[in-house]
C-alpha cells in the first residue's frame, strides 16, 4: 500500500483532465489507463497527463475491456462519468477488485446506493466519494465538535446554494435529465446536500418538496421542507439560475451554539454560548486524490464514506417523489 498508484480512469472529460494536471505530476501517482468513449477526450486526457510530467496513458473506448486488460497493473480506479453511468462504473470497478475514488454525486437512486454498498462490504475494496465537502478538515472538525456535545443538540437547519448555472451549462450534459439524473439540486445542489448529510448525522425522516424548471427539461430552483429523525428541522433553498457565480451558506442551529459553514467546507464561523469564534477559511489545495491515497493507507478513517452516499440517495429519491406530487409529504423507508 505504500509504494506508487497506479491508477486508471473511467471518463476522460474536463473534470478528469483538470484533476490530471495535478496527479500526473505527485512522484506516488502513476495514471496507467483511461477509458473513454470520445477519442478526443481521451487524447486531450493523455496530453494533459504529458504535459503535466506523467506517462502518457493507454487508451481505451470500453471501461469493462481496462478493467479486464490492467488486472495486475493497475491499483485504483477514479470515475469521472455522466451521473446516470456511476453505478454501473463503480460496481464494475468493485467487482474487479480495485479500489474507487468515485466523483460526485454516488449514484441516482437507492438501489443503487445499496448495491454498490452491499458490494463494498463483500469485496472490501475501499471507495471514496469526491465531494469537496466530505473531504473537508473544516467539515470534519465540525462533525467531531458536534459529536463531542461542543454545541449542544441540534435544533435546526437552513441551507441554500445558487449558481448561475443556466447559462453555464446550456445545452451540456447536465441538463438532459436522461444522463444526469436531475437538474441543478442533483449536481451542484448535491454539495449541499451532501454535507447536511454529514453534519446532521441524522437520517432524514419526512420531507416535502417543490421544483421549477423554469422552462428547460430539469429543475433550476428547489425548496426542502424536511424532518430528521433526531427531532431537528431542515429547509434546502437552491437556486440555478441568476447572475455569473456561485455560493452557499449552511446554517446549523443548536441549543449552545450557531455554526455557519459553505457546501464545500471552505469556510466556518462558529458562536458557541454567544461568542463567535475567528472565521476560518480553507484553501482547497489538496486534491480528493491525496485523501483518497491516505484512506487506502489506512493513514485516515474514510471521510466520504458510502454509507452517507446511501442516506444522500434516500434524501434525493424522496425529493424526487415529493416534488413529483407537487409537495406532497413523502416518508422516507430506512429498511
Amino acid at each position: 500500500m505504500d509504494g506508487k498508484l497506479r491508477l486508471g480512469v473511467i471518463g476522460a472529460g474536463l473534470k478528469a483532465a483538470d484533476y490530471a494536471r495535478g496527479w500526473a505530476a505527485m512522484p506516488d501517482v502513476e495514471i496507467v489507463a483511461a477509458a473513454d468513449v470520445s477519442a478526443a477526450s481521451r487524447q486531450r486526457f493523455a496530453d494533459t497527463c504529458e504535459k503535466a510530467g506523467g506517462k502518457r496513458p493507454l487508451e481505451y473506448d470500453d471501461y469493462a475491456a481496462m478493467l479486464v486488460d490492467q488486472q495486475g497493473r493497475m491499483d485504483a480506479v477514479y470515475v469521472s462519468t455522466p451521473h446516470v453511468l456511476h453505478a454501473a462504473n463503480a460496481l464494475a470497478v468493485v467487482e474487479a477488485g480495485y479500489d474507487l475514488l468515485l466523483e460526485k454525486p454516488m449514484v441516482t437512486t437507492v438501489p443503487e446506493a445499496l448495491a454498490l454498498e452491499a458490494a463494498e462490504r463483500r469485496t472490501g475494496r475501499t471507495v471514496v466519494i469526491a465531494f469537496q465537502g466530505g473531504l473537508s478538515p473544516l467539515i470534519h472538525d465540525t462533525r467531531r465538535r458536534a459529536r463531542n456535545g461542543d454545541f449542544g443538540q441540534l435544533v435546526s437547519v437552513n441551507a441554500s446554494i445558487w449558481e448561475g448555472w443556466r447559462k453555464s451549462y446550456d445545452g451540456q450534459w447536465k441538463q438532459n435529465p436522461e444522463i444526469s439524473g436531475g437538474g441543478f439540486m442533483f449536481d451542484t445542489g448535491a454539495h449541499m446536500m451532501n454535507t447536511v448529510c454529514v453534519l446532521a448525522d441524522s437520517e432524514f425522516e419526512r420531507l416535502a418538496a417543490f421544483t421549477n424548471n423554469r422552462g428547460i427539461r430539469v429543475d433550476l430552483a428547489c425548496a426542502v421542507a424536511a424532518r430528521l429523525s433526531n427531532g431537528a428541522l431542515v429547509t434546502f433553498n437552491a437556486a440555478g439560475e441568476g447572475p455569473p457565480g456561485c455560493a452557499s451558506a449552511i446554517t446549523f442551529f443548536y441549543t449552545n451554539a450557531i455554526v455557519r459553514i459553505d457546501a464545500w467546507g471552505a469556510w466556518r464561523e462558529v458562536a458557541i454560548g454567544g461568542v463567535a469564534e475567528l472565521r476560518e477559511t480553507l484553501e482547497i489545495v489538496d486534491t480528493p486524490m491525496l485523501t483518497f491515497q491516505a484512506v487506502r493507507q489506512k493513514r485516515l478513517e474514510n471521510p466520504s464514506t458510502v454509507a452517507n452516499g446511501v442516506r444522500f440517495a434516500r434524501l434525493w429519491d424522496a425529493i424526487k417523489a415529493s416534488a413529483s406530487g407537487d409537495g406532497a409529504t413523502v416518508t422516507i423507508n430506512h429498511a
